[in-house]
């Protein structure tokens, strides 16, 4: 079982960058495909990015391509989300999310695992 830890939110101004990080532990980091969901105040959870096992697939929501870069450090049992261009809608509760086993289409379509979330905020 893998748990983990985000890392990096804050309070920004739009139009600068943030990076948000998620530390994996407890499991084989580069056995799962990783995403990143956010949930704004009074709004139901979206995916903001996926990322496969091996970083050699990546998919983002339309809201955030050309901003944002999903990456990971299978090295360092780490996955991050750039975030460029910042917006104030961009203000959400930022989650990642692991899957294991074999995915049949990519992204997945559920996740096993969530971390606690990263609070990020845009001032406009």
């Amino acid at each position: 079982q893998v748990q983990l830890a985000e890392s990096g939110g804050g309070l920004v101004q739009a139009g600068t960058s943030l990076t948000v990080s998620c530390a994996a532990s407890g499991g084989t980091f580069n056995n799962y495909h990783m995403g990143w969901f956010r949930q704004a105040l009074g709004k139901e959870r979206e995916v903001v990015a996926a990322i496969n096992w091996d970083g050699t697939r990546t998919s983002y929501a339309d809201s955030v391509k050309g901003r944002f870069t999903i990456s990971r450090d299978n090295a360092k049992n780490t996955v991050y989300l750039q975030m460029n261009s910042l917006k104030p809608e961009d203000t959400a509760v930022y989650f990642c999310a692991a899957r294991g086993g074999v995915i049949s289409r990519f992204p997945p379509g559920t996740y096993n695992y969530w971390g606690q979330g990263t609070q990020v905020t845009v001032s406009s």
